[in-house]
């Protein structure tokens, strides 16, 4: 039977700096009041080998014991392990779920449709906080710009955060892509709003208000112009989407 979630989690996308020091302060703001619990999901970086795998599976584990959390290690490479049993369970009980970066692609392809995705929208649902870094922010959205062509080709995301495109590193990018951003060359599809959120920095929150914290800006483009927000504003976007399983 389908019933319809009371409480969501709070929603973070972070333009770069998972489990740094830097972001300490936005991760704890996550967990708060809820379980001890830091589940990493990797996948993104799962096409980069074994050693830069393990490099953000001990990136996060430190970044849990500065929390004071127990980390869990979800390693997904496949649509078979993403709709495993044994892939769910690890999702249970968690107080934070944390996409982090590496290929957006390669994420929403594993994890979109399956017994994975479901578990994460429904330990979201029920309170846990979800946060996504670069590819993981980017996958969240409902569509991901893939600038690895010019004209970049947008595909769907998982679609959590409905109506919008997330541009990471977006201090980095605006200085190679100032001009490109705003012109009429560049257009997301109808009715998507792009979300640049530089480097260190994330827009948390949920039902539509994100509330900017970390080292830099968010920014909102539309219409060939750039809407800048600092640490402490809060951007209006649209709610966020309480599927029913």
């Amino acid at each position: 039977m389908a019933s319809t979630p009371q409480h969501p989690g709070l929603i973070a996308l972070v333009g770069s700096g998972e489990y740094l020091p830097s972001m300490l302060e936005v991760e704890r703001s996550l967990l708060e009041g809820r379980p001890p619990i830091y589940v990493q999901i990797p996948t993104a970086a799962t096409t980069e080998g074994p050693e830069r795998l393990q490099y953000w599976v001990d990136l996060g584990r430190a970044q849990a014991e500065r929390l004071g959390v127990t980390a869990r290690t979800l390693i997904i490479t496949n649509r078979d392990e993403a709709n495993s049993p044994d892939t769910v369970a690890m999702l249970e009980g968690a107080g934070l779920i944390y996409l982090s970066g590496g290929n957006p692609k390669h994420l929403t392809e594993t994890l979109a449709n399956t017994a994975a995705e479901r578990g994460i929208r429904q330990a979201w649902q029920s309170g846990c906080s979800l946060a996504g870094c670069s590819a993981g922010a980017m996958a969240l959205a409902e569509w991901v710009v893939g600038f690895r062509r010019i004209p970049p080709h947008p595909y769907p995301g998982l679609g959590i955060v409905p109506k919008i495109s997330v541009l990471p590193h977006f201090d980095r990018t605006l200085g190679r892509l100032p001009d490109f951003l705003t012109s009429r060359a560049f257009r997301p599809p109808a009715g998507i709003t792009l979300v640049g959120i530089d480097e260190e920095t994330a827009i948390v929150g949920g039902d539509g208000q994100f509330e900017v914290m970390g080292k830099r800006s968010a920014w909102i483009i539309r219409d060939g112009s750039m809407e800048q927000y600092e640490p402490g504003s809060v951007l209006t976007l649209p709610r966020t989407l309480e599927l029913d399983y």
